[in-house]
């Protein structure tokens, strides 16, 4: 199946303000045509206002929105050619599921719907349920319901706001391959809001994480997660290990020479965040890429690995892995994610550990940053 395409989403000097509250502050932001683009961020960041200013819901403070070269920023939401999937669904419970999917051709005074719609219902692998109302689907069919009505008409670009947020974990892990499979082949653009970064990874082409009405880092999610730009985003996507520590040199031009503490750590120039080489900075590395040894192991790393000794203050069995927080000289409640292939029984609480890592896989970030900006209990007493 393919749709008309209508060029990418283009944000200029976007900013709302609600009195003297600003909810966006204003950015510039290009969402490439036929990509699935997401907007993430913590309650209250500004994604959904974002989303709602691409709608036509929220009037811009400032700046525009232009779907291709044209300008929109002053069409009331019918007049755009976009189409929002909201977490609620709204489907009509009156209706079948045919109806429902049908309703935005009705109101275009379509006469022939069969055809389009029974296409849709294909496309969202709900034909046999055509005739079902509402209240008997599932959660996940009800959502491809929805998707199905917003995709009939055709528009430039569907707008996800968190549609995912009242499924279970299992379905809405599903649901999360089958939006990205039915955004593949309409091959349409898709904006799609969410706080869940597991989420926003799993689907998007591009990810654009929102902090306090700005944004803090765009890019593929891969770059995101492996060269974060700030603490922020390093604490928000995922978990890190942010090390303390301080510039001690260089090795050649490829590789910084620092400090925590008593224990000399490297950087590649490459991975480094931080704006300075000199003076303090945060050396972040990602708790699976960390291997953990007891420390009467220690001879066995091999040379050229990043290292600190630390004691293991507790361990978690969850299946795939074991994750161990372990109390550092230089970094308490250092985190390391173990897969549970051979398990050392030997790495319980107490027991003195060497921590180590490839130094290529560590990044540099600014010192002067907020160490536990976005990371979960941050984010927890803020909406308390």
């Amino acid at each position: 199946m393919t749709t008309d395409r209508g060029g990418d989403v283009r944000l200029s000097g976007i900013s709302k303000t609600y009195g003297t509250f600003t909810a966006v502050h204003p950015l510039d932001l290009t969402v490439p045509e036929g990509s699935f683009f997401a907007l993430l961020g913590a309650s209250g960041c500004g994604k959904t206002t974002t989303l709602r200013m691409i709608a036509g819901l929220e009037e811009p403070t400032t700046g525009s929105v232009l779907l291709g070269e044209r300008d929109v920023t002053g069409l009331p939401p019918y007049k755009r050619p976009v189409n929002t999937v909201f977490q609620s669904y709204a489907l009509f419970p009156h209706l079948d599921v045919f109806e429902n999917v049908a309703f935005g051709l009705r109101r275009r005074g379509v006469k022939s719907v069969r055809g389009q719609v029974g296409d849709m219902l294909d496309l969202v692998e709900l034909g046999d349920f055509a005739r079902r109302k509402p209240h008997q689907l599932s959660g996940g069919q009800q959502q491809r319901v929805a998707v199905a009505r917003a995709l009939i008409n055709h528009p430039q670009v569907l707008l996800l706001d968190e549609p995912l947020g009242a499924l279970d974990l299992k379905l809405r892990r599903q649901m999360q391959l089958e939006l990205k499979r039915i955004q593949t082949e309409v091959g349409i653009t898709f904006v799609h809001v969410t706080h869940d970064q597991e989420e926003a990874m799993t689907m998007a082409d591009q990810v654009a994480v929102m902090n306090g009405g700005r944004v803090e880092q765009l890019g593929a999610p891969t770059d995101l997660y492996e060269t974060p730009r700030t603490t922020f985003v390093a604490n928000f996507l995922g978990t890190s290990n942010l090390v303390p520590a301080r510039f001690d040199g260089r090795s050649g031009d490829d590789l910084l020479l620092l400090r925590a503490g008593d224990a000399p750590l490297t950087l590649p120039t490459a991975r480094n965040g931080a704006a300075a080489t000199t003076g303090p900075v945060l050396l972040g590395i990602r708790p699976e890429k960390v291997s953990l040894v007891p420390a009467t192991d220690a001879a066995s790393v091999p040379d050229g690995r990043n290292r600190l000794t630390g004691t293991v203050r507790a361990n978690s069995f969850i299946g795939v892995s074991t994750q161990y927080v372990i109390d550092s000289p230089v970094c308490a409640g250092f985190e390391v994610y173990v897969q549970n292939v051979e398990r050392d029984t030997r790495l319980v609480p107490g027991a003195d550990v060497v921590l180590h890592w490839n130094p290529a896989h560590s990044f540099g970030l600014d010192a002067a940053q907020d160490i536990d900006a976005g990371s979960a209990s941050v984010e927890e007493d803020a909406a308390a």
